[in-house]
């Protein structure tokens, strides 16, 4: 069983930033690939970032480089997401996953155990 746990959303206007924990547990980390998407009201659940159990070449998507960045701490058993100069458009709830299954980094399909996810609310 593993279990994660996302941490760090807020509220903030647009312009700032927020980084956010996603700690996990039950599973040995750095063999885990790990992913961020986001869900805002009335939408699918879509990928943000990706990075592999040893902290690799990150993924993004297109929309987001350049102002979100993913880490890890496989010492620590913790995700990370910066993210910078967030934007209305940005309000979701943030959720991270570990990547479970082979294919695309950025299909939910792939991943098999979600943490509870962590609201962002940027505002104008």
């Amino acid at each position: 069983q593993v279990r994660l746990v996302e941490s760090g959303g807020g509220s903030v206007q647009a312009g700032g930033s927020l980084r956010l924990s996603c700690a996990a547990s039950g599973r040995t980390f750095s063999n885990s690939a790990m992913g961020w998407f986001r869900q805002a009201p009335g939408k699918e659940r879509e990928f943000v970032a990706f990075i592999s159990g040893n902290g690799g070449t990150p993924f993004y998507a297109d929309s987001l480089k350049g102002r979100f960045t993913i880490s890890r701490d496989n010492a620590k058993n913790t995700a990370y997401l910066q993210m910078n100069s967030l934007k209305p458009e940005d309000t979701a709830v943030y959720y991270c996953a570990v990547k479970y299954y082979a294919g695309s980094y950025s299909d939910v399909g792939k991943y098999a155990y979600w943490g509870q996810g962590t609201q962002v609310t940027v505002s104008s």
